[in-house]
């Protein structure tokens, strides 16, 4: 504004500001730098129509007008934003959106903790130059001049040869990263976090042991870092996930398709109601359509689902011999398999098939979150089935960190006779054809148990 407006940079605003007392100047350099800065950090949830945001930025901007006349001595962006207050105000019915949940408590502990580090740096800090501190400031008086620092005060220490700009950019530097980040925790999306109730759970296999058979991705509802909205009869369900600002349900509703209808009702209302941008991945067909006919969202095909029919399985024929030929020569290298319930395995198996599949991840970051179950021998998934292949160490060689283990399927129900695949991890060092000899080996298994479909 002084470069456009240049009879501006000196009004009688500069003759009045030369009678204030210096620390004013100070605290208005101070508050346009951080009135600044979170103004920035409020913009996303002011797209996203936040309440608490508007809340915020309403209270800011008056702050920000007083130091842009103090410390700039600029009128015109002084009324700028006051303009712009005028018209978050009179349009305050828009900002209704719901705080994402948790936020507010994470930023009061990080307001908390950061503080304590702040302070405690701070008084390094005024200590760090003693050649140069004028006196003996008692503890006191340090502190004092740290906690002045830190808001962009002059504190009562004094320096001699120019520390006193050091100790002061360093300390205002600490306060202006406690408010930072204490506004980004305030402010950001949702981040996952396990939020599926005992209840929930209870309620949602209850609506899988009737309807479960529908979907095959159902048994992944379970999931515990997903939250769910149930319909007002309680007959289905929708789970979701909130990532960055997006409410995402994966697979169809669970339960009565008659009630699917009231269930996405509810999602879409919570949606709204924390302005969350909602999605689905992963439906069938007859969800894609409920969810297009109910909610107004686009659709997208992602790809095809891989069913095999127990009763017809069979490695015999010409189009299943490469299956045949790897399964054959997997066997013939000495590899053997075990199928079974998950409750059937000893805890101390089941802690080192976790270990190993966790291991063979080969990544930190876990994908699959509409297919995927994220845990393995849980006590509430007894009937979950896991597929293990085994190889003794050749003579003279050592065992690996698992012992004979080579490979693991993990297998959820589907329905009252069915399995659907959750997770394949293998040896890096097996030999391949791990998946190909695992699966057969559980469809072979699959009738024992009356089961009659794998996807």
């Amino acid at each position: 504004m002084d470069i456009v407006f240049p009879r501006l940079r000196h009004s009688r605003v500069h003759a009045l500001a030369e009678l204030l007392p210096g620390a004013v100047s100070s605290l208005a350099a101070a508050a346009s730098i951080v009135v600044g800065l979170l103004l920035l950090m409020l913009a996303h949830g002011l797209k996203r129509r936040k309440r608490r945001a508007w809340v915020a930025a309403v209270g800011l901007l008056p702050v920000g007008a007083a130091a842009q006349l103090l410390y700039r001595h600029s009128v015109i962006g002084m009324v700028l934003s006051l303009v712009l207050m005028g018209v978050l105000i009179r349009y305050r019915a828009e900002f209704a959106a719901l705080p994402d949940p948790r936020s507010r408590w994470m930023a009061l502990a990080n307001f908390v903790g950061m503080g304590a580090v702040s302070v405690t740096v701070g008084l390094l800090i005024v200590r760090s130059h003693p050649d140069a501190i004028e006196g003996a400031p008692s503890l006191g008086e340090q502190l004092e001049h740290v906690l002045w620092g830190l808001f962009g005060f002059e504190g009562p220490v004094g320096y001699r040869h120019g520390a006193d700009y050091t100790v002061g950019y360093s300390l205002g530097a600490l306060g202006l990263l406690t408010v930072a980040t204490t506004a980004y925790l305030a402010f950001r999306p949702e981040h996952p976090a396990a939020r599926l109730t005992a209840e929930d759970e209870e309620r949602l296999r209850g609506l899988l042991t009737a309807h479960g058979r529908r979907d095959s991705l159902g048994h992944f509802a379970l999931r515990r870092d997903k939250a769910v909205v149930f319909s007002p009869s309680g007959k289905a369900a929708v789970c979701y996930r909130v990532v960055s600002g997006v409410m995402l349900a994966s697979g169809d509703p669970v339960g009565d398709v008659e009630a699917w209808p009231g269930a996405i009702a509810r999602f879409m209302e919570e949606a709204q109601a924390h302005s969350w941008t909602p999605a689905v991945m992963g439906c069938s067909e007859t969800g894609g359509e409920v969810w297009t006919r109910e909610t107004g969202l686009d659709a997208l095909e992602l790809g095809d689902e891989a069913i095999v029919d127990v009763a017809d399985f069979t490695l015999s024929g010409r189009a299943m011999r490469n299956v045949r030929q790897m399964v054959k020569r997997i066997e013939r290298a000495g590899y053997r398999t075990r199928v079974r319930r998950a409750d059937e395995l000893s805890p101390e198996e089941l802690e080192a098939i976790r270990r190993a599949a966790a291991d063979w991840r080969g990544t930190d970051t876990e994908r699959g979150f509409s297919m995927a179950l994220g845990r393995i021998g849980d006590p509430a998934d007894g009937d979950a089935v896991i597929a293990t292949a085994h190889k003794a160490a050749d003579e003279g060689a050592e065992e690996g960190p698992y012992g004979d283990l080579k490979a693991v399927l993990h297998f959820v129900p589907w329905g009252r006779d069915g399995m659907s695949l959750e997770l394949m991890r293998r040896d890096r060092s097996a030999d391949p054809g791990m998946n190909e000899l695992l699966i057969v080996a559980a469809l072979r298994a699959a009738p024992s148990w009356a089961w009659s479909g794998c996807r």
